[in-house]
């Protein structure tokens, strides 16, 4: 039976032929690793997912967490299913082996988390932050920290949560007051307020280790003033047991529409004493520190996103096989037994859509974990400053294109529904409500095309730029020399459309340094949207090229899988990547349309 998951099929697809992973395990890191350890990871995970986390999503939707004297309480199934991922070591999988960690390269480790997202977001959040937490620590941390958080972070005993924003500051940073006063024996007391934190209150941990934004009284304004401060929930006793409740106070929980099961807190530190922290690198630099959780956050975003994306559209596809309505369109005879609503060209075109969008977002998000795996582990130099660009400049994308297209995936399984779409007897529904959160999440996609456009391009004077580009070419050159006309048709127009992103780069830099950065920059989004286009397309091509060499070698369902993948790779050409022809002229152009606008005329 086809999971709801995921098309196991593609996930091997992905993993083993377009991005080769069992050749890492010729590195000194992954040698005790192969396919079949990989393997036997994703079909645990799959199997937690689908018996852990999939049956409470529904509950947890319809019955949020609450705040009742001053506790947050939740359906117990949310426990249960987090112990299960800890217990078979999900937590700590990528992770050193010293660490007690699986030491699995990163893209297996995100393929594997993948499950849980499309299987209950919400609950998937909680493990999803912790690793990500754990990670900054055990990166920027002190010995002390380490030793005294790591462990329990990594075996589940302890979560963990990023705190940035403020009730008066939301995305704007530079603009926070939670100040952090030096104590005499080292520590700082914390005092301030911190919003929409996600996890940041709740039983399912002994503790709740806390990366805190804040000021030092005396410091620079704006964000060279930010430190990063460890708080935990409880304080630490000398013999590292838990001790007693540290100054954290949880203010008030946020209902959203989406993630219900995922506690969102107002958290008030120093509401007495203050809060007990502790400096996490040096002081005024913490925001440095915290976009290495940050960017694992956001790509982590973009994965989730795909991943509810992705479960929508095998709902869709399911239900539209299984639903009888209708005749064929030229059908005259009233008495002819309806067909399955697959048969309908509208339904497939959405069907398709919906294909080329999840698997198109899934191959983007796995390429940029296999990015992290080579910056960190191979051999030249070379190699891994080129990674670590090209996860640079990518990264913007793959938060904000997954959150924005694998939605309208989300929007266009709910059309395939007809009426039972929007209602919650159906998950589809849920889908939606889930992703629509998305967007904002992490840096809004907004901030996401100013950090692209304003900053990513031109970081090191173009170079991760550059780096894409090469890629890019090298994909669309091997297209245009192989057998196939369609691929070679879809080879010369990804070059055309990289060639319009470099020139709208070109623009927007003469133009900035001649001090007009304020129009360049006004259209950033659209820059995304273009960019994040071309990028998907450059994937499509790349997975279409191994399965044009190999439709020909197979037959029955294997011949139907790589059919599929050419068939989207074509309507990606065909439907979407022409939108970026208008993109590109509004962006050439410069259209001051929305700048211009004032706030008087709305």
């Amino acid at each position: 039976m086809q999971s709801m998951l995921i098309n196991r099929r593609d996930l091997d697809f992905l993993l083993h032929e377009l991005l080769q992973v069992e050749n890492l395990c010729f590195r000194e890191r992954y040698r005790e690793h192969s396919r079949e350890t990989f393997d036997a990871v994703i079909d645990t995970a799959l199997k937690i997912a689908e018996e852990k986390f999939a049956p409470h999503a529904r509950k947890a939707d319809e019955n949020e967490p609450r705040f009742e004297d001053g506790c947050v309480v939740m359906i117990p199934e949310v426990a249960d299913a987090l112990k299960a991922f800890a217990d078979a070591g999900f937590i700590s999988a990528g992770f050193d082996a010293e660490l007690g960690g699986m030491q699995l390269p990163v893209t297996v480790a995100q393929a594997a988390l993948a499950l849980f997202f499309s299987a209950n977001v919400g609950t998937a959040a909680y493990p999803m932050l912790t690793i990500g937490n754990a990670n900054l620590i055990r990166k920027f941390g002190t010995d002390a920290q380490r030793g005294t958080y790591l462990p329990h972070l990594l075996s589940g005993r302890f979560s963990g949560t990023m705190c940035l924003s403020e009730p008066q500051a939301g995305s704007s940073l530079s603009d926070i007051v939670t100040r952090a006063e030096p104590q005499p024996d080292g520590t700082y007391r914390l005092f301030g307020q911190k919003m929409w934190i996600s996890g940041g209150d709740h039983e399912l941990t002994e503790n709740i280790v806390h990366l805190v934004l804040a000021k030092i009284p005396g410091g620079p304004p704006g964000v060279k003033g930010i430190s990063l401060f460890l708080v935990p929930k409880r304080l630490m006793n000398a013999d590292g047991s838990v001790g007693e409740r540290n100054d954290v106070a949880l203010a008030g929980l946020n209902h959203k529409m989406g993630y219900r099961g995922t506690t969102n807190c107002v958290l008030n530190f120093g509401e007495q004493d203050g809060a007990v922290g502790t400096l996490v690198g040096e002081m005024h630099k913490g925001l440095a520190c915290m976009f290495h959780m940050m960017n694992e956050a956001r790509i982590g975003v973009g994965l989730g996103a795909v991943m509810l994306g992705y479960t929508g559209y095998l709902h869709s596809v399911a239900y539209a096989r299984d639903r009888a309505q209708g005749r064929p369109m030229l059908a005259k005879d009233a008495t002819k037994p309806q067909v399955k609503i697959v048969e309908h060209p509208d339904v497939r075109r959405m069907l398709l859509a919906q294909k080329a969008y999840v698997e198109g977002g899934l191959a983007l998000c796995l390429y940029a974990a296999s990015l992290v795996d080579e910056a960190n582990t191979a051999h030249d130099e070379r190699a891994r400053k080129g990674a670590t660009l090209l996860l640079e400049v990518l990264t913007p994308i793959v938060k904000s294109w997954p959150s924005q297209w694998c939605l309208e995936a989300n929007n266009l399984a709910i059309q395939v529904h007809g009426g039972y779409g929007y209602t919650r007897e159906y998950p589809v529904e849920r889908f939606y409500r889930d992703n629509r959160l998305n967007p904002i999440h992490e840096g809004t996609n907004g901030i996401q095309a100013l950090d692209l456009l304003g900053r990513k391009v031109g970081m090191d004077d173009g170079a991760a730029i550059q780096r894409l580009a090469m890629e890019i070419d090298r994909t669309a050159r091997e297209a245009k020399g192989c057998d196939s006309a369609e691929l070679r048709r879809c080879g010369e127009h990804l070059t055309d459309a990289f060639a319009n992103i470099m020139e709208v780069v070109r623009n927007t830099l003469c133009a900035t340094g001649k001090g007009h950065a304020e129009l360049a920059l006004a259209n950033a989004h659209v820059f995304l949207e273009l960019t994040g286009h071309v990028v998907i397309a450059w994937m499509w091509l790349r997975q279409a090229l191994v399965a044009v060499r190999r439709v020909g070698e197979v037959d029955g369902a294997e011949r139907d899988f790589y059919q599929g993948k050419l068939q989207a790779c074509s309507y990606f050409f065909r439907w979407e990547l022409p939108k970026t022809q208008q993109w590109y002229q509004l962006l050439n152009d410069m259209d001051p349309t929305c700048l211009e606008m004032q706030d008087e005329w709305f």
